[in-house]
């Protein structure tokens, strides 16, 4: 017998699932865990985000997409296949909605009777014809992939169905400069140590905002990530700068659960608010470029890289699977290519 209830509310502006159950420390460690999950003090209860992955883990009923009754339940049984195989949130959202898309393209054809000419046809009737990114399409070959991959009885050969040339795009990087600009452009303690982890640690958005303030060891002068891409632990170098910065962050601010939080005690830092504070300290040193903070970890391993750290190293700290991921970095480091004198010098 469950000892819980979850409903379809409007909260803040915008539609969440309330889950309601007698208190109980268990299940409040339980749904802490959730990503998106917040207390709210004023209807006395936990709510989090209203998506398809939350729906099915709430017995929820799901949002119409279009769909034939077959099809609905192709895809709920792929979002539980996703679910069982603990894919993060994110990726059973990417992948339901790019098999969303393909399947309601072929919404009156049996799944049985779909085969690799229709995936070639709809690339190129719908993917290409639309613009579509080269991102988007991976995502949608990903999940037929995967999907047709596990499905029985079907006429598709995963084994065929081929890949977009991939756009060969080098990281955006930052001067040493531009970075202190960006650094030292608040004077809020909070912003100002927000800003500089992320590029002192080349950490990913949501990796700073999933931080609490055990994963800082000063003892070993690491910072830990925990479950980042991949649902992997990995160690990050601590800089006895950054460490003194937190530190005074620390004594001003006295975070409760997370290392930075929201206006609310409890509720972590949002995405939205950390780019505000990138946005806002490029206003201030009068940087034009479309800086993201993506680009300050992007800088960070091309820094490191100029400094002679070895590429096995960047790529541990930067927690890439492939080796091949982290050599992009040679091709943006200036190191090198500051030695080669142009022969029009010689004119």
């Amino acid at each position: 017998m469950r000892n819980w209830s979850a409903k379809i509310i409007e909260h803040g502006g915008s539609k969440r699932i309330a889950v309601y159950f007698e208190k109980n420390a268990k299940l409040i460690a339980r749904i802490k865990c959730l990503p998106g999950a917040k207390w709210s003090q004023t209807l006395q209860v936990w709510h989090l985000p209203d998506h398809t992955a939350n729906r099915i883990r709430f017995n929820l009923p799901q949002k119409d997409n279009g769909l034939n009754p077959d099809k609905k339940e192709v895809l709920t049984d792929f979002r539980h296949y996703l679910i069982t195989k603990r894919y993060s949130e994110n990726t059973i959202k990417t992948y339901t909605e790019a098999l969303t898309s393909f399947l309601k393209y072929y919404n009156n054809k049996e799944i049985s009777h779909i085969n690799n000419n229709d995936v070639i046809v709809y690339q190129h009737d719908y993917i290409l014809k639309k613009k579509l990114s080269v991102s988007f399409q991976n995502q949608i070959i990903n999940a037929i992939k995967l999907y047709f991959g596990i499905l029985k009885n079907n006429t598709i050969v995963v084994e065929k169905i081929y890949r977009p040339k991939q756009e060969r795009l080098l990281p955006n990087v930052l001067s040493k400069t531009e970075i202190k600009k960006i650094l030292e452009a608040h004077q809020n303690i909070k912003h100002k140590t927000l800003l500089s982890l992320i590029y002192s640690c080349g950490l990913r958005r949501s990796e700073l905002i999933n931080m609490k303030p055990r994963d800082v060891d000063s003892h070993r002068m690491v910072i830990i990530i925990r479950l980042a891409k991949g649902k992997k632990d990995r160690i990050v170098p601590l800089s006895p700068k950054i460490l003194s910065l937190l530190r005074d962050y620390y004594k001003q601010y006295r975070p409760k659960v997370w290392l930075f939080e929201g206006i609310k005690p409890g509720s972590p830092y949002s995405a939205k608010s950390l780019q505000n504070v990138l946005k806002q300290a490029l206003e201030k040193c009068k940087i034009q470029k479309p800086v993201t903070l993506h680009w300050l970890r992007h800088s960070y391993a091309t820094h490191l890289l100029e400094n002679g750290t070895d590429l096995r190293y960047i790529q541990e700290i930067l927690g890439h699977n492939s080796s091949k991921t982290t050599e992009i970095y040679t091709h943006v480091s200036t190191k090198s290519l500051q030695n080669v004198k142009s022969p029009f010098d010689d004119l």
